[in-house]
């Protein structure tokens, strides 16, 4: 790649550490210059964003970029800053495009920005990119960072450009003895276009693009056929794989332990007793003793009537009566 010989700086000679250390304390101070000249700015009233500041490296001079929609008269501003930073002071107006590419940022492919990698040069894209690739028109997701459309709407372009000379125009209108049709969609993969009779617009036909150039050279003659339906193809619609998930691995709790329950033992004796008679639990295991159920009731009889206060006669306290 060739540069121009603008963009590329003299070099005076090998930097020494003396050289790095300079450099290093200059790029410190950058951050907390360019929030003192934001607040300036704005104190000034100034329609302008100062985006970035970088110091030469001896830290002799300081460049402020920064973008604007219109001119602006910062004279008064270049005085507060040399007032205030102490160094030379160079303002230098950038689009917004340059901007994006000097701070950096993550795309919404979840990707370094182009501007900011590898992309030099910044040709326009206008709105009609978007149309010819059969995007939809949402500013939202059109634009980039910058606030202007993404300059990735130019990569695939002139494929796109090269795939639609094969076929018919948009607005190609067919003639047919059952109504007139109008193209709804195209495919440009698939070579197919979508139309549609004027009087119905909710069944759609699906035509390839062969099928309605002989469909065209016959209106030319004055020929209308018969209907779409003849020349329509029915498209097959793929069935997704469906993966059964037998063995439960993608399961999220596959690796919890399972909790006990405790009604396990009362459902089993449910199921040997369904009665519920305690009698036969005792004939049913013969190792069982016979009067354990019978000592159980007593020792509860037992524990209930030394809980209950004993009748004992209450002592009564006579006061001694006044001597008359």
């Amino acid at each position: 790649m060739i540069y121009k010989s603008s963009d590329i700086t003299k070099v005076y000679r090998k930097a020494s550490q003396k050289d790095i250390d300079i450099w290093s304390e200059a790029r410190d101070k950058e951050e907390p210059m360019k929030v003192k000249a934001r607040e300036i700015a704005i104190a000034l009233k100034l329609e302008m964003k100062i985006s970035d500041i970088e110091f030469q490296g001896d830290g002799s001079k300081a460049i402020f970029y920064y973008t604007a929609n219109d001119r602006v008269d910062f004279r008064q501003l270049i005085k507060e800053f040399a007032q205030v930073f102490k160094t030379r002071i160079e303002m230098k107006q950038v689009g917004f495009r340059q901007e994006a590419s000097r701070l950096g940022g993550i795309g919404s492919c979840g990707r370094e920005l182009c501007c900011s990698t590898w992309l030099t040069d910044f040709r326009s894209v206008n709105t009609s990119a978007a149309r010819y690739q059969q995007l939809s028109l949402n500013p939202q997701k059109l634009a980039g960072q910058c606030g202007k459309l993404k300059c990735c709407l130019n990569y695939e372009l002139d494929t796109y450009l090269d795939a639609l000379r094969d076929f018919p125009d948009f607005e190609t209108k067919l003639y047919t003895e059952k109504g007139d049709a109008i193209c709804q969609k195209q495919d440009i993969f698939k070579g197919l276009m979508w139309f549609a009779y004027t009087d119905n617009f909710a069944n759609w036909h699906v035509l390839k693009i062969e099928q309605v150039k002989e469909i065209v050279a016959q209106n030319k003659e004055k020929i209308r056929v018969s209907s779409l339906e003849d020349f329509a193809i029915e498209i097959v619609v793929e069935q997704e794989a469906n993966f059964n998930n037998a063995m439960g691995q993608e399961s999220l709790t596959r690796f919890d332990q399972p909790k006990k329950s405790k009604n396990k033992n009362r459902n089993k004796n449910k199921a040997q007793n369904p009665n519920g008679n305690q009698g036969d639990k005792t004939a049913s295991n013969p190792n069982s003793k016979p009067n354990q159920g019978q000592n159980q009731n007593e020792r509860k009889r037992n524990d209930e009537e030394n809980q209950k206060p004993q009748n004992k006669r209450p002592i009564i306290i006579k006061k001694n009566e006044d001597k008359k």
